[in-house]
Parts: structure tokens; sequence; C-alpha cells
């Protein structure tokens, strides 16, 4: 809705700028960290925390317009930045960016007329997602371990430059023909297994049916996709030790 506009959207529309408002967001709290934190400066005016639809994320003074054009995220998240601990503080601003994240989203579905099964179907599709909160605290990595009951380390994890996992990896054996039904039985486990492995900067979901390129911190166990933290698979060869851009800002904060 910035600049632009009356735009008739669709769920699926709306859905989107969710999605994006969202990875701009995580973004902002995982991958950019440092760059978030000094821009929060306690000394200057009311700050919010604000999500786009390219991905982008940016900090910057309430508008002044009244009302908004679309609600506002939260005032002031740079007063409790030096009152708190730094995890703390960013856990709240992840709750307070779930909550506008919502609140657009609403707005939106109020303003296109959607009807109740619109609103239900845009709910779910939402819920889906983890939460902002959930990335940035490592919350969803907890759930995702604790509903898994398959280890497979062979396929997810290969010890040379770190941590690495592409569907390209997997090897490929010669096996008798399957049922239909054995068929759709290994893919449920394979999605039971991987399908819910996180980036730990977009939030996007591992999908095995793809060919992205991802690796693992060494430090928080987080995944991510290659292209997030611009790791290449001829870099992670050489890379021995993997540190995520989060976890190699918190030590140079030591």
């Amino acid at each position: 809705m910035e600049g632009g506009g009356f735009v008739r959207r669709t769920v699926d529309d709306v859905f989107k700028d969710f999605k994006a408002r969202r990875a701009g967001l995580i973004k902002a709290l995982t991958t950019d960290v440092e760059e978030f934190y000094q821009q929060c400066d306690p000394d200057k005016d009311n700050l919010c925390l604000y999500g786009f639809p390219n991905e982008t994320w940016e900090v910057n003074l309430p508008a002044e317009e009244v009302p908004p054009e679309i609600p506002e995220p939260a005032l002031g998240i740079n007063f409790a930045r030096d009152g708190m601990q730094e995890k703390d503080w960013l856990s709240l601003v992840a709750v307070h960016s779930d909550s506008w994240l919502l609140a657009v989203s609403v707005y939106f579905g109020a303003r296109f007329g959607f009807d109740k099964n619109d609103r239900k179907r845009l709910f779910n599709m939402m819920n889906d997602l983890p939460t902002i909160y959930e990335v940035v605290t490592g919350t969803a990595k907890k759930q995702v371990k604790e509903r898994s009951t398959v280890t497979n380390n062979s396929s997810s994890k290969n010890k040379s430059g770190g941590k690495v996992r592409s569907s390209e990896s997997q090897p490929k054996m010669s096996k008798l023909p399957l049922s239909k039904d054995e068929e759709d039985l290994l893919d449920e486990e394979e999605d039971d297994e991987h399908g819910e492995t996180l980036c730990g900067a977009c939030g996007g979901v591992y999908c095995s049916a793809t060919a992205e390129f991802w690796i693992a911190c060494d430090m928080c166990e987080n995944w991510f996709h290659g292209k997030c933290v611009k790791i290449t698979p001829a870099r992670a060869e050489h890379i021995k030790q993997y540190k995520c851009p989060s976890c190699s800002n918190k030590r140079a904060r030591v």
C-alpha cells in the first residue's frame, strides 16, 4: 500500500506481501542484526522497524500522516535497547513485529472485502510459517527437533567444509520397483525428517525436491540458504568451521 492507490488484492497477494515483509524483518533480527542494533540508538527519537514487500527492512520514524496508510509498527523500540540483554531485546522486537504483520494482513483483508473463508485461508497460510519470534529465539528449530523421530546423519551432514545440504548430494541407490503406497510412505518420511528445517535468515522451509544449497552454522547449528549468507558450494568446500553472520557479530562485540 505504500505510495500506491487502491488496487484489489487476492488472498494470495496479501499472503505474498506478508511473507516478503516477514523475510525483511527476519533479516534485520538475524543476518543484519549488527546493523539493526547500531541503527536503534536510544538517544534518537521514537523509532520503528518496518518490513517492506521487496523483502527489505528499515528503521525509521513513524509515519506523520494520521491515520496512517497502513497500521504502524511498535513505536520506540530503540529506547529499551541498552536496558535489556540483547537477546531479550531482540525477542521483544520480534514479538512486536509479529503483531504488526498480523495487523497489516488483517487490515488488507478488511479493506479488500475478504469473506469468512478468505480470512480463514489467509490465517492458515500465515500460521503454517513459524513466527518471527520463533525464528529469532530458535524455538521453531527446537519444535522441529522434538517432532522429529528420524535421524539420518549421512544424508543431512557432510563434515568436509562444514555441514551442507543439497538435494543433489543425496545418494541415489538402485532398488526394486516400489508400489505407489510404498513411494508415498517414503515421501512422507522424508518430509517428516527434512520438511520443516528452517533457514535462519529468511525462515524458508527446506525442500528436498529443489536443488537449493544449504549450510549449517557450527556454532548455533542453524541452517541457512547459501544465497542468504552469500556462501556457494565451492566456497563451502574450503570452510572448516562455518559461523553464520549472527554468531560472527556476537563474537565481535564481546
